[in-house]
């Protein structure tokens, strides 16, 4: 199976894809390398990927896109959950016409990239996952309770940002529910599972401190359920623990992030060199 069933290109594309009742904007930067596939945090943009591609450089086909109702041009949706999510994958990939990917996400989009990983094992390049997908229960009530109030205190400013692409076009209760679904997902009787289950190359990059709502050392103590995925699964390992936040980890720390990613499309390079001898 080859990286890309339509002719490569070293010209980069941006456009609209068509997924269930909205479409994406999505950035393409063509050419023969590993396509890489960067899933955004839970309401962030494709934007912040840019210093980590950077670092990357040409050698990879790089492919962004904003989330349903994220960024500047994609365009609301009816369904906002996380299975929404996972088919966007799948309807980007299909849209540029590629095979095989190397999921890089951050936040959300680790998330994302661990269940995509574990169902498409045969498409899955590997995954490089950036301060999140720890499986570690959360969530309570009290905690949901944050959430919402949260939310709803911020979307007294959102509106004001949403012109600029940098809050979504969701309302409060909207990406307050989207949150508290992710908690549940992240529970580790969920979660666990899911990345027992990879039988691809995974790296993590983990962050420092805290991130958005979280406090004290909660950021921290969910972190080190990474311990037992690591204890139980050899396709898993963290490739660096970084001292940035969970926040600015893509700004401060893209250099680490962009080194794992070397190094699972190097590792899986190297896989498929011994498949092929062994042929």
């Amino acid at each position: 199976m080859t990286n890309n069933s339509m002719p490569s290109t070293s010209t980069t594309w941006t456009g609209m894809v068509p997924v269930d009742d909205t479409a994406l904007a999505v950035t393409d930067t063509g050419g023969p390398g590993i396509a890489l596939i960067y899933l955004n945090g839970q309401f962030a943009t494709q934007g912040y990927w840019r210093r980590v591609i950077a670092e990357l450089g040409t050698g990879f086909r790089h492919i962004t896109y904003d989330e349903r109702a994220r960024g500047r041009k994609s365009k609301r949706s009816a369904d906002y959950s996380f299975e929404a999510a996972v088919r966007d994958v799948d309807a980007v990939l299909a849209a540029r016409g590629v095979d095989q990917a190397v999921l890089v996400g951050w936040s959300y989009g680790a998330v994302v990239g661990a269940h995509w990983a574990n169902r498409n094992p045969a498409r899955a390049i590997g995954a490089v996952l950036v301060d999140g997908a720890f499986p570690h229960d959360w969530l309570d009530e009290a905690m949901a309770k944050r959430i919402r109030t949260m939310f709803r205190r911020m979307n007294l400013f959102m509106p004001l940002l949403r012109p600029t692409g940098l809050t979504p076009r969701m309302n409060a209760d909207q990406m307050a529910e989207s949150n508290i679904e992710l908690g549940e997902l992240s529970r580790e009787r969920e979660l666990g599972p899911v990345l027992d289950a990879i039988t691809v190359p995974v790296r993590y990059v983990v962050a420092s401190g805290t991130s958005l709502g979280s406090r004290g050392d909660e950021q921290e103590q969910i972190r080190t359920s990474l311990d037992a995925v690591i204890a139980r699964n050899p396709s898993i390992t963290i490739a660096a623990k970084v001292t940035s936040n969970h926040g600015a980890i893509l700004k401060k720390d893209f250099r680490a992030v962009a080194e794992a990613v070397r190094g699972v499309a190097t590792l899986s390079r190297s896989e498929r060199k011994t498949l092929d001898e062994g042929a």
